[in-house]
Parts: C-alpha cells; sequence; structure tokens
C-alpha cells in the first residue's frame, strides 16, 4: 500500500516537472515584446529670414500688427534694434506629458538661431499669447505675427528665441490647453530640454537664460518661472507684457463689473478656459452647466477648432456675462465649486520670485484692467522682490504695451549681460 502511494507521489512529481520543463521551452521560444519606444526631440530646418525679411518684419508688418490699436506703428519709430544677424528657424517635436491626466504626448514648439557663427549665445524662451486657430502657433512663424516680432528684436541681433506651442497647438494631439497650469508648465521645460539638444547639435553653448511672455503667454511665462525656481534653473531675468497672473480674479471682473470698453474676445477667451478645465480636470459637463444653452454648440465648435472667431463672434455675443448662466456666475462669489479652485490654483505671482521681473502694462488695455496688470508686483514686493510693473504709457492698449515690452525688455536685458 505505501509502495503504491509512492508510486503515485513520484509520478506526480515527475508530471509538475514536465509541465515546468515545456514552460520554459515555450517561453525560450516565445519572443519578447519590445519594450514602448518614447518620441525623441527631433527637428527640422523650416527657412531662414534673411536681414530684408526681419526689416520688413519691424516696418511693415509692425503697421499690420497695429491696425485697430489706440497707438501706431510710428510711435515706435527708431526704437527697435536694427538686425544683424540673419536667422535660421527650426520646428522642434519633442515628448511631453500631461500631469492633469497623467498620460505622455507630443509637442512642438521653435528654435531660431542668429547666423552669427557664435558658440555660444543667450537664449530667450518666448511664451506666446490665446491664439484662436491651431497652426498660428511658433512653430508656424510664418502664421503668427507676434513671434516673427520676437524673432526680428531678439533673434537677428544675437539671442537664440525658444518658443514652445502650448499643448493643443501645432502637432500636438490633444485639446488646447488654455489655463491649464501643471501641462503648460511641463511643455514649458521640456521645451527648454529640446533646445538645448538642439543647440547641442549645432555646438553651441546656452548662455544667459531670459523670458519674456505676453497676455497668456505673459500668465505661462510667470508659471514656468516658478516652476524653474522650484528646480533651481538659473534665470537671468524675465518680463512680460499684459500678463494674466490671476485668471480667478480677471474672470470675476469680467463677469460682476463689466465695462463699456471691454474686449470682444472675452466671451471666447472664457468659453474656450471652461472646455480645457472640462477636459484636463475631467469635470464632466462643465461647459454645459457654465455656458447658456443657445451659444453651447458654437462655444465647443471654437473650442475645437471647428469654427473660426469671427464667425464665433458673429453667432454669440460680446459681453461674458450674456454668454454664461446666472446659477454658475453666482458660484464665482464664492469661489468653493471645483472650477473655481482650480482656476485659483493657477494664479501666477503669489510666491516669492527671486528671478529679477518686469512685468509691462498698458493703461487702456481693454483685456487685463491697470488694477490686475500691477497686482503682482505690489504682492511681490510687500515680500521684498525686486519685481518691477511698468506702464507703457496712458494710451498704451494690449498690442501697444506688447510691443512696448519688447523694445524694453531687450535693452534691460542687454543691460544684464553687460554687467
Amino acid at each position: 500500500m505505501n509502495e503504491k502511494r509512492f508510486t503515485i507521489r513520484k509520478n506526480l512529481l515527475l508530471l509538475i516537472v514536465a509541465n515546468l520543463l515545456f514552460i520554459l521551452v515555450i517561453s525560450s521560444c516565445r519572443k519578447e515584446s519590445p519594450a514602448p519606444v518614447q518620441p525623441e526631440v527631433t527637428w527640422q530646418y523650416i527657412e531662414t529670414y534673411d536681414l530684408q525679411k526681419l526689416n520688413h518684419v519691424l516696418n511693415t508688418e509692425l503697421e499690420e500688427f497695429m491696425v485697430g490699436s489706440t497707438m501706431q506703428a510710428s510711435d515706435f519709430k527708431g526704437q527697435f534694434a536694427v538686425p544683424a544677424f540673419p536667422v535660421k528657424l527650426y520646428r522642434v517635436t519633442y515628448p511631453t506629458v500631461v500631469p492633469e491626466l497623467g498620460i505622455s504626448t507630443v509637442a512642438s514648439g521653435l528654435v531660431a538661431i542668429p547666423d552669427n557663427g557664435m558658440d555660444s549665445m543667450p537664449v530667450i524662451s518666448y511664451q506666446h499669447g490665446t491664439v484662436m486657430l491651431k497652426d498660428a502657433c511658433p512653430s508656424n512663424p510664418n502664421a503668427l505675427l507676434e513671434t516673427r516680432l520676437v524673432i526680428a528684436q531678439f533673434a537677428s541681433c544675437g539671442y537664440v528665441v525658444i518658443a514652445a506651442d502650448f499643448i493643443g497647438l501645432g502637432v500636438s494631439d490633444q485639446p488646447h490647453a488654455d489655463f491649464v497650469r501643471l501641462t503648460t508648465e511641463r511643455a514649458c521645460i521640456d521645451m527648454l530640454s529640446a533646445a538645448d539638444k538642439v543647440l547641442k547639435e549645432q555646438k553651441i553653448r546656452r548662455g544667459h537664460l531670459f523670458l519674456h511672455g505676453w497676455s497668456q503667454g505673459g500668465w505661462a511665462t510667470m508659471t514656468f518661472l516658478r516652476k524653474l525656481e522650484e528646480m533651481k534653473t538659473g534665470v537671468t531675468a524675465a518680463s512680460t507684457a499684459c500678463a494674466v497672473a490671476d485668471y480667478f480674479a480677471l474672470m470675476d471682473r469680467w463677469i460682476n463689473n463689466p465695462q463699456p470698453g471691454d474686449s470682444p474676445i472675452l466671451p471666447a477667451i472664457v468659453s474656450n478656459c471652461l472646455f480645457a478645465c472640462e477636459y484636463y480636470n475631467q469635470l464632466n459637463g462643465l461647459a454645459a452647466s457654465a455656458i447658456r444653452p443657445e451659444f453651447l454648440q458654437a462655444s465647443k465648435d471654437l473650442y475645437g477648432w471647428k469654427m473660426d472667431y469671427i464667425t464665433f463672434l458673429n453667432n454669440t455675443t460680446t459681453n461674458v456675462r450674456e454668454l454664461l448662466r446666472p446659477d454658475f456666475m453666482s458660484t464665482g462669489n464664492s469661489g468653493n465649486t471645483p472650477f473655481w479652485k482650480i482656476i485659483d490654483q493657477a494664479q501666477a505671482y503669489r510666491w516669492r520670485c527671486r528671478t529679477p521681473l518686469r512685468m509691462y502694462y498698458g493703461e487702456t488695455d481693454a483685456i487685463i484692467p491697470v488694477y490686475f496688470s500691477t497686482l503682482p508686483a505690489e504682492y511681490q514686493n510687500q515680500l521684498g522682490c525686486s519685481t518691477m510693473a511698468i506702464s507703457a504709457g496712458p494710451v498704451a492698449d494690449h498690442s501697444a504695451a506688447y510691443i512696448y515690452s519688447l523694445i524694453h525688455a531687450k535693452a534691460w536685458f542687454d543691460e544684464l549681460q553687460n554687467k
């Protein structure tokens, strides 16, 4: 009886060993699945802006930029730097992530390199303003005049200009990340890293690092700067033009205290922000709960690049209060709902800034009232910072303040390099 049990156990043991050997053999024959390939930084030559083109930007195209402004191009005549070098333009694609969703993605941007034969150059990271077309972004400079002006003012005088397309623009397959803080910060950080690789390939060392941004890009510059300081990445100086540093407070002003001179673009800015916040923070139904039903489809189409801004304007309203539902607007009084809390967390000035920072603004800006333009500097000065709010003049609007900032920020950056 014992011998029989022993024989059964022995046979079972042999069967187990045989099965294990079979599994090992099959496993050794099976091809190992390759690890997911991470996208690399790539770049493509676009074209070279020669001196004739650069001068054209600072003259004829500047006049185009100032159409509809409270000031004229002639008000800035002779104040721009004279272009000294042609500029080679490169479209860069690079891997980045969307922290709010925990996903990887690919973004694009611009690297503009002065053709001056130098092996070390200062770099300015430019953060662009709000755009209403997916391809109107820095990596497509011929479609975005503000980018060409930065190239003509800085790159033609020896600065490498880098500029990220905010997520949702350029090659990005994600929705537009309007005022989405973590995603915007990460895109700018990864663009800086990608630009370093391009410069290394060109055998160019990065010298002083400067930051500049206009409007939404002013907000991006501020939150990017805060992140760089947290990372202990040295920034020689930073400047902004018409920065939206506190979107929560600004949107509250647009809702509760509209003024006759408010820009007609405000409803488009607000609706895009709502859709972006809904997607990136997974607040399902946010836009529908905030936007009046008769304007919801047009707002959705604008955000999804299916409708241009002029068509949106013709089919909606120029007043933020008319765009939004009354019950949604009332939630801004206390700011305790998820949307308002997220927008409040997107503020870009409530920290002790260690970097020299100048914030230019216009006193007749129809988008950013003077109070909101000077608030960040006043707040930071209470903490002992050296932040300065600088007026572009009593008649300077949103566009004029941008031009003023290009002229004066460059002079300041030049001075800092020569110290």
